[in-house]
């Protein structure tokens, strides 16, 4: 069974890798096409193909990493690589798509010809990779969270290639000098939006923000309902990188022997695997309670303690 996931690990890795080359190839295809061709259509398809060259790089390393055993330098792991390089893809995202962008509204304004036969064949060319790319990658999105993401890059691009396909095809029409500064604004609304939530996600991750979508007043009463404890507070949930939860609170119990208490806290901390996908929970048990009743504490400040000792 080991022998077959690490074959099947492996088999995932080497398609990622072939992925990458490919859409690598069609980004200086594209490239060289928008220049030779005039379309701005082009170009925003290749700055799209190009995020999904660091998409797909972004998950192939992060694969890699995360099989290293965690190190006493690094005992969460080297997983927020993930998460520092692709608020780096993002940024710079968001930057090049402006300066596109502001291009295409003065294409709009003063329209320029394109030549749609170079057009056609470079971005069916396109088309035909982020296909393959897709088809290679369908019966993996399933499952991982960071491969979903990958997956989904490649189908917004795949929908993109067929915009600019057809902006090529209409390219002699009448109106096809306006078609092709429109496309690549299409093209990059969709860049935009899927650059800033990808922004939004690796600064709520790194700000240690709760995990979207998880309920910290349902946790606490499903796990006080669940289990003998008095109280759950002073909880806090956050992601060392996408889909990896970690969690810490104090727990007050009845007084009981400490092989009791230690059973239960296992008990709490498999459901909280199982029930809420929390990879790793810290729980402190408590007994008389520690003064803090409230189920997000803010720590306070050790002078603040001194001072108040002193007092």
């Amino acid at each position: 069974m080991t022998n077959h996931v690490h074959s099947a690990s492996e088999t995932l890795d080497r398609k990622l890798a072939f992925s990458i080359g490919l859409n690598a190839l069609i980004v200086v295809v594209e490239v060289a096409g928008g220049m030779v061709s005039g379309s701005l259509a082009l170009l925003s398809d290749a700055l799209h193909n190009l995020t999904d060259v660091a998409a797909l790089a972004l998950a192939l390393v992060a694969r890699k990493l995360g099989r290293r055993p965690h190190s006493l330098k690094h005992t969460y792991g080297l997983g927020r690589l993930e998460v520092l390089a692709a608020l780096l893809n993002s940024g710079t995202l968001l930057v090049v798509s402006t300066l596109i962008c502001r291009e295409a509204v003065v294409r709009l304004l003063h329209p320029e010809p394109v030549r749609g036969g170079i057009m056609f064949t470079v971005a069916t060319v396109g088309l035909v990779a982020n296909l393959v790319s897709v088809f290679l990658l369908k019966s993996h999105d399933h499952g991982d969270l960071n491969m979903r993401s990958a997956f989904l890059h490649l189908v917004q691009d795949t929908v993109s290639s067929v915009a600019v396909v057809l902006a090529a095809v209409f390219a002699a029409w009448k109106y096809g000098a306006y078609l092709d500064p429109a496309v690549s604004i299409l093209v990059l609304v969709l860049i935009l939006r899927s650059g800033w939530g990808l922004l939004r996600d690796t600064v709520r991750i790194l700000l240690e923000g709760t995990p979207p979508g998880l309920d910290l007043v349902a946790l606490q009463r499903d796990v006080q309902e669940r289990f003998a404890v008095h109280d759950l507070h002073h909880l806090h949930v956050w992601e060392v990188t996408a889909g990896r939860r970690m969690l810490s609170a104090h727990v007050r119990l009845a007084a009981m022997p400490l092989a009791e208490a230690e059973a239960l806290l296992g008990q709490i901390r498999e459901h909280l695997a199982h029930d809420w996908a929390i990879e790793h929970a810290t729980l402190e048990p408590e007994v008389n309670g520690c003064g803090v009743t409230e189920l997000v504490a803010s720590r306070q400040p050790q002078h603040d303690v001194h001072n108040q000792k002193e007092n």
